[in-house]
């Protein structure tokens, strides 16, 4: 049953004039990457113009946002999310993973099919959609399941699911094992051009693993989970696309093999991409030496090894996009033993700064880190967003990269807490998250 939300009075709220003076527009999508202005209206973006070139009678009524020393860039688009509603909303709803969404920058979420019921039909689709229209802000966008039930044993309806705003398919939480499933869904989701997103796991050399398979997994007496489950399903997937035609998304890429995988079917011209978490190119399994519960997710933090290439993959563009995971998690689910906590952490609030840290090694530039960010995934899930063209809706970040403090968790607007990075200095701040030109958030 759907709780009832106190819509929040801004999303009520008409669209405001904007004038952002000062600061460095990156704009990937368009080229753009220099000091402009831009004057946003009636929840479009009006003009884009050099400083000082947008005329006064315009500007009558704007509010001013003085961006000097900010970057200004399109919102943010995170293409893996559980917002956990509808079945579990004491971990999360749509309202509080949209607030969590817009502090972290993001005008736009993909949200994943293992709710309670399962998204795996129209009315669920729909449900999110209307749910997402009257207590979201963000832009919501459905990935239903591509089995019933996730059971990975008979196709959902992917016509209707299309036709009711599916931008993706995929089981993720649980791999889709069946050889013959996965083939009619890339046959299939091909007539609607849109991807088939798998977690990459074999199940059965996973059974019972909490973490990754290796030394330090046997140093603190943890079952495994080896890199070859993710290796071995990112093959067979992609052995299935030249008779297919279809389009495959790999989510959450962890391992050296699976990236190498990848790299080698671009360059035979398949059409596969995939996405990167935040915590897969900050941190390795090192980190499950003190029995943190909150670095346990799936696919688990890998060795060394795997995380340089994972940066060399975002490096050369092996991974197209950044892509959080958000899971979020009630104390109860994390507060047990290692082996018996919930897979998974809250991931859109700390998206930016993590992010910063691959600027900041050279891994990838600044421009490059905001293209992951927007116009690839927009590219990508085929939506009208990740730019600041004229016309175009004002979804619009504005974000220090200078601002230095520690991750606080207690400040997180998800309902949920479970992040390992919780007192990390990082750099890279939101100052402003604009969607449809609404301020939904603001720290300055």
């Amino acid at each position: 049953m759907l709780h009832e939300f106190q819509v929040d009075p801004r999303l009520q709220e008409a669209p405001l004039k904007i004038l952002i003076k000062g600061g460095r527009l990156i704009d990937p999508a368009n080229g753009v990457d220099g000091p402009h202005d831009l004057l946003v209206d009636k929840g479009k973006i009006k003009q884009v113009s050099r400083p000082g070139q947008i005329a006064e009678p315009q500007l009558e009524g704007a509010k001013i946002i003085d961006a000097t020393g900010l970057i200004v860039s399109p919102g943010f688009l995170d293409m893996h999310v559980h917002f956990r509603e509808p079945g579990h909303e004491y971990k999360e709803t749509i309202a509080t993973g949209c607030l969590s969404a817009v502090a972290g920058g993001f005008t736009g979420v993909a949200v994943m099919p293992n709710t309670n019921p399962v998204n795996d039909n129209r009315s669920v689709t729909e449900l999110i959609l209307a749910q997402s229209k009257a207590n979201g802000g963000t832009h919501v966008y459905p990935i239903p399941a591509i089995s019933r039930g996730l059971k990975g044993e008979q196709l959902t309806d992917m016509a209707e699911l299309a036709e009711a705003g599916a931008i993706g398919f995929s089981d993720d939480g649980r791999p889709v094992t069946s050889n013959e499933l996965m083939r009619r869904a890339l046959e299939y989701s091909r007539m609607f051009d849109l991807p088939v997103i798998q977690h990459s796991e074999v199940l059965d050399l996973t059974a019972g693993g909490c973490m990754n398979e290796g030394p330090i997994s046997t140093e603190l007496g943890l079952k495994g989970m080896p890199t070859e489950a993710e290796d071995i399903m990112v093959y067979r997937d992609i052995a299935l696309l030249p008779k297919t035609g279809g389009r495959l998304h790999v989510a959450h890429i962890s391992s050296a093999g699976a990236v190498d995988l990848v790299r080698q079917a671009k360059a035979k011209g398949l059409s596969v991409t995939c996405e990167v978490a935040p915590h897969h190119f900050i941190l390795t399994d090192e980190s499950v030496r003190g029995f943190d519960t909150n670095t346990k997710m799936s696919p688990p933090l890998r060795a060394n090894r795997d995380v340089e290439a994972v940066k060399e993959g975002m490096k050369d563009g092996t991974i197209d996009i950044i892509a959080t995971d958000h899971a979020p998690h009630a104390e109860l689910d994390k507060q047990v033993e290692y082996s018996c906590a919930a897979f998974g952490i809250v991931g859109l609030e700390t998206a930016l700064p993590l992010s910063m840290e691959m600027v900041a090694e050279k891994i990838i530039t600044l421009p490059s880190m905001i293209d992951m960010l927007t116009a690839r995934p927009a590219k990508l899930f085929k939506l009208d967003k990740g730019n600041l063209a004229e016309g175009k809706d004002a979804d619009i970040t504005i974000f220090d990269p200078s601002a230095e403090y520690k991750i606080d968790i207690t400040r997180f607007k998800s309902k949920s807490k479970n992040s390992p990075f919780d007192g990390r200095q990082v750099k890279g701040k939101i100052r402003y998250t604009i969607v449809k030109g609404k301020i939904l958030f603001s720290e300055n």
